[in-house]
């Protein structure tokens, strides 16, 4: 995994293309701080981990409730 800063990134954006496609990953800094903002990864592996979320990864730590006057029908709902 590569670590660029945003001129890094900049200058050599079609050769890191290249490397993330051949399955690298690319890490991008900004400020003096150099504080990672980024991670540029191959599309195979972003969209093999998006369809991976489990159910019920809040339960216990998080509630709502809905109050008894709360009215929505349903075509206001849809065009919401």
């Amino acid at each position: 995994m590569r670590t660029l800063t945003i001129g890094e990134f900049k200058a050599q954006f079609s050769d890191l293309l290249t490397a993330v496609q051949a399955g690298e990953s690319v890490v991008v800094c900004y400020g003096r701080k150099k504080e990672r903002v980024a991670v540029l990864v191959p599309y195979a592996q972003f969209s093999a981990q998006a369809g991976k979320r489990p159910l019920g990864l809040l339960k216990g730590r998080a509630r709502f409730s809905v109050g008894n006057d709360f009215k929505l029908s349903d075509e206001e709902f849809l065009a919401a």
